[in-house]
């Protein structure tokens, strides 16, 4: 009798050793690198940028601790060349200003597509705020907090448009 309780500790000491654990696990990348023409959600028409972006970034929002670091990289980066697109040389602005302004039916289109740009800069870097904040790093509410305000603002711009055209730019940059 005593043989089998000790076999029986033994046995149970061992299968909670290999029990899982409540720490997140990270997961292989889920996107891959791609240039701005692939990941832009520019193109097509207003009202829908929001899905048209999750559809491009598909993160598991529900463990966000666990986003691989490649995922992340690539999060930051199309954050920074959606920024770019819109303010560097070449860019929305310039674009839109060569357009002859919101005034024009080619001005408006490039407007709703630099919205729609918007929604994208702001989507991944509040996806990367919080895939930061849920892998430890604190101090990130306030910014997490502007960055939201920021991206409803554009979602409800976004969606005011539903139904217009919407037109991309040419511009390089790799996430």
């Amino acid at each position: 009798m005593r043989f089998l309780t000790v076999f029986s500790l033994f046995g149970l000491a061992a299968f909670s050793f290999g029990a899982p654990t409540a720490i997140p696990n990270k997961r292989a990348g889920v996107l891959t690198v791609q240039t701005y023409d692939e990941f832009q959600v520019s193109d097509g028409v207003a009202g829908n940028a929001l899905a048209e972006v999750n559809a491009k970034f598909p993160i598991d929002t529900t463990n966000l601790a666990g986003v691989a670091a490649s995922d992340l990289a690539i999060i930051v980066s199309a954050a920074q060349i959606s920024e770019d697109a819109e303010t560097g040389a070449g860019g929305f602005n310039d674009a839109i200003a060569a357009a002859g302004g919101t005034g024009t039916t080619a001005g408006t289109a490039l407007q709703n597509g630099k919205i729609k740009n918007k929604v994208l800069k702001l989507q991944t870097d509040v996806l990367r705020l919080q895939i930061e904040q849920a892998q430890g790093n604190t101090g990130l509410a306030a910014e997490l907090s502007q960055q939201i305000t920021k991206l409803n603002t554009n979602v409800a711009l976004d969606k005011a448009a539903a139904g217009q055209t919407s037109q991309s730019i040419n511009f390089a940059g790799t996430d």
